[in-house]
């Protein structure tokens, strides 16, 4: 891969990781919850997630799913389920101080595995990067160092925004920890996990 071709490819990038989606959603609702330190394990299970999306589409798999209304259909129901199963848990969850949440704190693995399954369960991320990553693959170059490339960008940016998001959002657990405000962000992130399932609900593949 050419720098010209890679630099083209790193705004693509910069530009599909800067628009909201569950994953920053995910970020900032683990963040201003427990902070960033818990909130990078879910940003490492989305990057997980993203590797094995970008591995599907070197290996074909991605015009595949784009190909199969069925495979977009099912698996698309199961990810707008998942978000929406989320949310009613965010929206569910207890309103407990800041500091007396620590019975809150999923178990080890547990905000990493949120972050693989709301990516996993994003089929139209998979046709997205089916669509956008054979405009910058060279031809003439080795398949395998350009997925390594792509794989180190994709996830370096990524891993960037939504540390941003999730950072952000930290900032205001001090004046966000009272019982009263942790009932608010359990509303608002809830709404906006389950706003995010019906919208991928009903999303094509277009």
């Amino acid at each position: 891969m050419s720098v010209h071709l890679w630099l083209g490819f790193l705004a693509a990038t910069l530009v599909v990781a800067l628009s909201p989606g569950p994953g920053a959603v995910l970020s900032m609702s683990v963040g201003l919850r427990h902070g960033y330190w818990h909130a990078l394990r879910g940003i490492l299970g989305l990057q997980t997630a993203l590797v094995l999306q970008l591995a599907l589409v070197f290996a074909g798999l991605g015009a595949l799913l784009a190909a199969s209304e069925n495979a977009f259909v099912l698996l698309k129901l199961a990810g707008a389920a998942y978000l929406v199963w989320l949310g009613i848990q965010k929206w569910r969850a207890p309103a407990v101080p800041e500091g007396e949440g620590l019975a809150d704190v999923p178990a080890p693995g547990g905000f990493y595995r949120q972050g693989v399954l709301v990516n996993l369960g994003n089929p139209k991320a998979i046709v997205f990067i089916a669509a956008l990553v054979p405009q910058f693959i060279d031809a003439s170059a080795p398949r395998l160092l350009q997925f390594v490339v792509m794989v180190a960008t994709m996830c370096s940016i990524d891993i960037l925004v939504m540390s941003g998001y999730a950072v952000l959002a930290s900032r205001f657990r001090r004046v966000a920890g009272s019982a009263r405000a942790v009932r608010l962000q359990n509303r608002v992130f809830g709404g906006l996990f389950v706003s995010a399932g019906l919208l991928l609900a009903g999303t094509s593949r277009s």
